[in-house]
């Protein structure tokens, strides 16, 4: 009897030790609130969408770039970048195009677009997001929106490029022109998404040769 109480009170001190030393209880509670924290202040500080100029009459020609898959290597990569795509970006600046980036990510992340665009050395250009529920719940609607406000405002939208069918569908409705809309093809996948696009490539540096053909065709 004297052996099982003996031996009950020890299981129970190594229950204990476990508990404190392997779960650590104020660690997990530091965690959450840490977690916590950063989800309310991160509620404040989502981006705000630029705002879409008037064109200038001597130069209204703009390219219309996803980023999420399209910039980065993969849609929730939001570190990452895809190789050659700042090469590829910085190409249609450097001759003169207005760059447009647009993202339906969810708000918690959009602070980090900014930030990491210039971070990676991408040409400065309006970022647009989502700003509702309603957005957020239809990403082809949110950007042909986008593109449409660029449309009025005397915009012509000279090339766009995705990774995802709402991206196509999206400059489709904006009127962009099928063999001025190029596809990306998703990390691991074996086609690109279906959609109204002129061809799909599975890195930017294939896409070099057609970027430099366009910009020669403008001059």
């Amino acid at each position: 009897m004297r052996w099982a109480i003996s031996a009950a009170a020890g299981q129970r001190k190594k229950i204990s030790r476990l508990w404190h030393t392997e779960f650590k209880p104020m660690e997990w509670l530091m965690r959450r609130f840490v977690l916590l924290l950063w989800v309310v202040m991160c509620a404040s500080c989502t981006l705000t969408p630029h705002k879409v100029e008037i064109a200038p009459p001597e130069n209204n020609l703009a390219v219309v770039f996803d980023i999420d898959g399209t910039l980065t290597t993969r849609v929730h990569a939001i570190r990452d970048t895809r190789k050659g795509a700042v090469a590829a970006v910085q190409a249609y600046a450097d001759a003169g195009y207005r760059i447009v980036y647009l993202s339906a990510r969810h708000p918690l992340f959009q602070w980090h677009i900014p930030n990491w665009l210039e971070q990676h050395g991408f040409p400065a250009g309006p970022i647009h997001v989502t700003e509702s529920s309603e957005q957020r719940s239809d990403h082809a609607s949110f950007k042909h929106g986008v593109l449409g406000n660029y449309r009025e405002s005397g915009w012509e939208l000279a090339a766009a490029y995705g990774d995802s069918s709402t991206d196509f569908d999206a400059y489709a409705n904006a009127g962009i022109r099928r063999d001025r809309v190029f596809a990306l093809k998703r990390e691991g996948a074996e086609a690109c998404e279906p959609g109204i696009w002129a061809e799909c490539f599975a890195t930017w540096p294939e896409q070099m040769a057609i970027i430099g053909e366009l910009i020669r065709a403008r001059n």
